[in-house]
């Protein structure tokens, strides 16, 4: 595969350059085992549709096509389980949860990485990705299958870790 560097100019960042140094969705971690694709979850709705609408640009097109985006405002509304299942930036930057290089968190980091980018942080994001995990077994345990008013919020933010809750 030949290396494509990617150079970002959005809200957030301003000539960040990355490279794209693996084919797209492949060769990840081996631990690391997404059930949805950044696009499958685009148009699932996530983050109440105003995560992601100013860097079109990065991201295939086909991404935003079926997209549930709103750019003036977080709609929980346009959320796969109609909740606000979200936290503001702000906290996570409080909480110590962001890395630079990806300033909008996790869910940067996994289109980036689907994409092809490796980066220092993929270790500390993968295991994230790994310990959020135990909130799919709290659904498990505490709802019947397919009771999608059972912990809506709870659902809501496995899609944001790209675990399919709507299976369980």
């Amino acid at each position: 595969m030949r290396k494509k560097t990617v150079i970002v100019n959005d809200k957030m960042q301003k000539n960040y350059k990355y490279v794209l140094t693996e084919p797209v969705e492949k060769n990840f971690d081996p631990e690391f085992k997404p059930e949805l694709t950044p696009k499958e979850m685009l148009e699932l709705g996530v983050f109440g549709g105003k995560y992601m609408t100013d860097c079109r640009n990065e991201f295939p097109e086909s991404w935003f096509k079926k997209a549930k985006l709103c750019s003036q405002f977080h709609n929980p509304k346009l959320n796969f389980f109609g909740v606000n299942a979200s936290q503001p930036l702000s906290e996570w930057r409080r909480k110590d949860w962001i890395y630079p290089e990806d300033p909008r968190g996790w869910f940067q980091w996994y289109c980036r990485y689907y994409m092809g980018r490796r980066s220092v942080d993929d270790a500390r994001q993968i295991k994230r990705w790994k310990a959020y995990r135990r909130h799919l077994s709290q659904v498990v345990k505490n709802c019947i299958p397919g009771d999608f008013s059972c912990r809506p919020k709870q659902r809501q933010s496995l899609l944001h870790w790209a675990y399919n809750s709507r299976k369980v």
